[in-house]
């Protein structure tokens, strides 16, 4: 069994609204010294092995349900996990 991690952000060239009105939240509270703040999205998945690549099932995964592959970009951790 494997542990994923997968974090999903918006591409560069993607403005995140979001971010910004939390960056603007942090300046009105005094925290001036914040120079940007990017929103995103994170995922815990327990995938059990099969015949298939791992990588080759998260990246299937991200590009067809978790991320919005025109606007995000995703990466992620992979972690075997002990049998219990």
């Amino acid at each position: 069994m494997y542990l994923i991690k997968i974090y999903v952000t918006y591409k560069q060239s993607i403005l995140d609204p979001k971010g910004e009105a939390v960056n603007d939240a942090l300046h009105r509270l005094g925290y001036n010294n914040v120079e940007q703040v990017e929103l995103g999205k994170y995922f815990e998945i327990k995938l059990c092995a099969d015949d298939r690549p791992v990588e080759t099932e998260v990246d299937e995964m991200c590009d067809q349900l978790l991320a919005n592959v025109n606007m995000e970009t995703y990466r992620y951790e992979i972690t075997e996990m002990e049998a219990l």
